[in-house]
């Protein structure tokens, strides 16, 4: 197993260990996010130049996180609902049921939207692994896309 491994094995946990000591409540980020989607940051650590930041994010039935990208890899696990994921061709990359894992590449050619088309809110938690310093998500326009 390779340090990287390790490392990222440990940070993980760690992090969701620290989870419940930590409640901070912010806006999910985006552009634009939908009415009512709020992410709120159960932990967060540095190990060298790494953040690890564990989130709950919460989007309401027909909201979406808006159009963004990552700086550096995002883990997801969906705790409730469905997500429905395009990427900036307007096509599905991924439908997540509850129970489902998603991984979201980093960098400005993989913007992306997640939508909620369910009638119950998406509830999932998230690890962001990034650059230190860097923010969770980077907003990107709209690139032409309509869903129904």
């Amino acid at each position: 197993m390779s340090k990287q491994h390790r490392l990222r094995i440990f940070a993980t946990g760690a992090t969701m260990a620290a989870a419940a000591s930590l409640g901070l409540s912010s806006p999910a980020q985006a552009t634009p996010p939908g009415s009512g989607v709020v992410g709120i940051t159960l932990s967060q650590t540095t190990v060298g130049h790494t953040d690890y930041v564990v989130r709950k994010i919460t989007i309401p039935p027909g909201q979406s996180t808006g159009w963004h990208y990552h700086d550096g890899t995002l883990f997801g696990w969906l705790q409730q609902g469905t997500l429905s994921h395009f990427d900036a061709t307007c096509k599905s990359d991924g439908i997540y049921p509850t129970g489902s894992f998603i991984q979201e590449p980093h960098g400005a050619n993989h913007v992306h939207i997640g939508i909620n088309k369910g009638r119950k809110p998406v509830v999932l938690k998230v690890l962001y692994v990034l650059p230190a310093g860097s923010p969770l998500s980077e907003d990107a326009p709209n690139p032409g896309c309509e869903f129904d």
